[in-house]
């Protein structure tokens, strides 16, 4: 007699009764949904119809539910974020990151003083703002300017470079909160509880509401982003307070399989010796565990923008793009 045999080789098993009276047409037989996925009725295909049809189709099902990220494993996930400054209603500047397949896509949209120019063609009307790729794998990011049609490649190393050279600089000032900032160690200033983290120095406070993480895999890849665009910041545009206590905040949210929900800096800008700057800026983030159909179109757009745009070096790049606030 033959014996059938499963796709992984094992014997075949004469299903449970409890099994066999499933009914066809019902979802009883599929697993349990994950975490932020909304769950569909599948049609379970009776024996003789086209199994491989039906299969196709609940992969594409599948997929769809999952935000089209690809790979469940990749955790597909959006994040957007509001900078408000010295208590205002009204956001100066929003963003909008999407994480998939490894990579995080960042949407910088302008703000209305730095619109002078009319949309580009080809844009719907609407204002196109700067996009940074971060990919950590090949261990680059990219800057996209599509109003120019200009992208600008940094390698992860000179990063690394940078904040070694901020840290030392920093460490040597005569201004006691730039040489606060220089770190290393914030352990002194920093205080803890389940939902908050403040971090005090010398004429400036870090308040941090924090929400706990869907996964220790989002807390690790948002780490990560963060890190790279707070260190990012300080080379393309100079000036601002150096970027070690933020870097000890992120460290600590990691650890903690946390997300920053809100950061609000309050600094005492008297006498700071770099750029002047707002009191109080306050960044609200809010993350969603998967990509809408938008995300993944806006994408695309973004990947064909890159492909098109041309190479030019950082300077020339910083030379012509809008001046932050």
């Amino acid at each position: 007699m033959h014996t059938p045999s499963c796709p992984a080789g094992r014997p075949w098993k004469k299903p449970s009764a409890a099994r066999a009276r499933r009914p066809y047409g019902s979802t009883a037989m599929l697993p349990a949904p994950l975490p932020g996925v909304a769950v569909a009725a599948v049609v379970v295909p009776p024996p003789g119809s086209r199994g491989r049809n039906a299969t196709i189709a609940i992969a594409w099902l599948a997929t769809m539910l999952l935000g089209a990220g690809g790979a469940a494993g990749e955790g597909a996930f959006r994040v957007e974020s509001e900078i408000f400054v010295d208590g205002a209603k009204e956001p100066v500047a929003r963003s909008l990151t999407l994480f998939r397949d490894g990579v995080a896509w960042d949407f910088l949209e302008t703000s209305p003083a730095e619109k002078p120019e009319p949309p580009a063609a080809g844009s719907g009307g609407e204002q196109l703002g700067e996009i940074v790729l971060h990919d950590p794998a090949r261990e680059r990011i990219i800057l996209v300017d599509p109003r120019r049609n200009v992208k600008t490649r940094i390698d992860a190393i000179r990063l690394e470079r940078l904040s070694v050279s901020l840290a030392s600089w920093a460490r040597k000032s005569d201004d006691r909160l730039v040489r606060w900032s220089g770190g290393p160690d914030f352990g002194e200033g920093m205080t803890e509880t389940k939902d908050r983290l403040e971090l005090v120095g010398p004429r400036v406070r870090y308040d941090v509401e924090l929400t706990a993480a869907a996964s220790p895999e989002i807390a690790r890849r948002y780490r990560r982003f963060a890190d790279t665009a707070i260190l990012l910041k300080a080379l393309v545009r100079p000036g601002g307070l150096p970027p070690f206590p933020r870097l000890a905040i992120n460290r600590r949210l990691e650890a903690a399989d946390a997300v920053p929900a809100s950061v609000a800096l309050e600094i005492d800008a008297r006498g700071f010796p770099l750029s002047a700057r707002a009191d109080r800026v306050k960044c609200v983030h809010r993350f969603h565990p998967r990509l809408l159909t938008g995300d993944i179109e806006r994408i695309e757009e973004a990947e064909s923008r890159v492909a098109v745009s041309d190479d030019v070096d950082l300077a020339a790049f910083v030379a012509a793009a809008p001046k932050a606030d």
